[in-house]
């Protein structure tokens, strides 16, 4: 997996991939979605870094299977807040 860690102003978002999605674009119909690597592209995280890391963020953005899977298993989100695009998964979550 890969992780980038944004800041905008007061608020920080962590934007994380499958390493094999990153570069890559999506469409499914109407959906539409390209993993940039200006977004996305950031420094290779293990499960155990990507959970620890995964709390201090009030903002995730989430697109790949096993990151997505990650954040189920810890509770962030629930299943039924996945949607899928070409069959790869896709979730955000805000910490309010």
């Amino acid at each position: 997996m890969i992780a980038k860690k944004h800041e905008i102003g007061n608020d920080s978002v962590l934007a994380v991939c499958d390493k094999e999605l990153l570069g890559k674009e999506f469409e499914d119909g109407k959906l539409f979605f390209r993993v940039s690597e200006k977004f996305f592209g950031g420094n290779a995280i293990t499960k155990k870094e990507l959970i620890e890391t995964m709390i201090e963020f009030g903002s995730i953005n989430l697109f790949g299977n096993k990151c997505v899977e990650i954040a189920i298993e810890q509770g962030l989100i629930n299943e039924n807040n996945v949607i899928l695009i070409s069959g790869i998964k896709h979730a955000q979550i805000y910490n309010i």
